[in-house]
């Protein structure tokens, strides 16, 4: 009786050996994967701490030198030592700005086609020409910008912003200088040009990502394309469309050959968009091979730190509005 009664006893004792060292693989598998993850998002800290505290460090002569000077300050001297980041921090900024309020819209136009107005026959094509427009290199924009351009601004753009926006109250320092075709102006313009297919592509998918159920239940309680990207679309895609936005934030910031190119590279302050500026980028560029002084590569560092913290600041507030907005609909 026991001996025909041990096979059946066996295999209920084997199927529970066999799931328990499962389940025990499972979670040590789990286990590793789980620090696998840990340790990728630790790497991103690491790395964001080490470029941080490297541009610190070797930055740090110009700052103990100088002191807040170095942040307010609008002369920049390489032969007397004596050097202030205020220009190229302007100039920055401004172009980032005038970047983004250009790019934005064209953006959101070409994303709200793409998705609702575009016939199919002409959906693909004009998809495929904002994806070669983000693949070209940014000297080429900046050639482009520099020999195609600049001459086209100087003939035709400036002169009529001078002569009938040049006289307007409040605003009309910004539109006043010689016809160059290189300024913080062209700078953004161009900028615009680059960053507009990061943006349209990151709209164009979430837009995408809206459930159709929703923008028909829409349609057809009566409501227009418009109101239907107003009411629907733009408030189911808002985070990655702001995430869009501040991702071409991020490259305006950053750029290098093309603002080069077209801003003028000149350290001398001044309000109107026709006059050339400089950037971080471009003054970093342009003289870290010729910085023949400690304190002026210094100084070049730490306008590298200072672009950083720009970058974050401008990141960090953005989250911020994204954590605001979604405070005001209750989430």
């Amino acid at each position: 009786m026991s001996t025909e009664s041990s096979p059946s006893i066996a295999m209920p004792n084997l199927k529970a050996a066999e799931a328990e060292d499962r389940a025990q693989r499972d979670q040590r598998h789990d286990r590793w994967f789980r620090n696998a993850m840990f340790g990728s998002a630790l790497l991103v800290l690491l790395l964001l701490a080490g470029v941080a505290g490297s541009t610190l460090w070797g930055g740090s002569l110009a700052f103990s030198h100088f002191g807040l000077d170095f942040l307010t300050s609008t002369e920049w001297d390489a032969v007397n030592n004596k050097f202030g980041a205020l220009v190229p921090i302007y100039g920055t900024l401004v172009t980032s700005f005038l970047a983004l309020l250009i790019a934005v819209p064209v953006s959101f136009g070409i994303a709200i086609f793409l998705t609702e107005l575009a016939p199919p026959w002409l959906r693909m094509p004009v998809a495929a020409a904002v994806e070669l427009l983000a693949g070209i290199p940014s000297i080429i924009y900046g050639m482009w910008g520099l020999f195609v351009f600049g001459p086209f601004m100087a003939q035709h753009i400036a002169p009529w912003l001078n002569d009938y926006l040049g006289a307007l109250p409040l605003v009309g320092g910004l539109f006043q200088g010689p016809p160059l075709g290189i300024g913080m102006l062209s700078a953004g313009i161009v900028l615009a040009i680059m960053i507009i297919p990061f943006i349209t592509s990151v709209m164009n998918e979430v837009f995408h990502s809206v459930p159709t159920t929703l923008k028909e239940s829409a349609y057809a309680l009566g409501n227009t394309t418009w109101e239907v990207v107003w009411d629907i679309v733009l408030p189911y895609t808002r985070s990655a469309v702001v995430g869009g936005i501040f991702l071409g934030l991020g490259r305006a910031l950053g750029e290098t050959m093309a603002v080069t190119f077209v801003l003028g590279n000149s350290q001398h302050f001044s309000a109107s968009l026709l006059m050339p500026s400089s950037s971080i980028a471009s003054v970093i560029a342009n003289e870290f091979n010729e910085a023949y002084t400690d304190l002026h590569r210094s100084s070049l560092i730490a306008l590298g730190f200072l672009l950083f913290v720009v970058t974050f600041i401008v990141l960090a507030a953005a989250r911020l509005m994204l954590l605001r907005l979604s405070q005001k609909e209750g989430k």
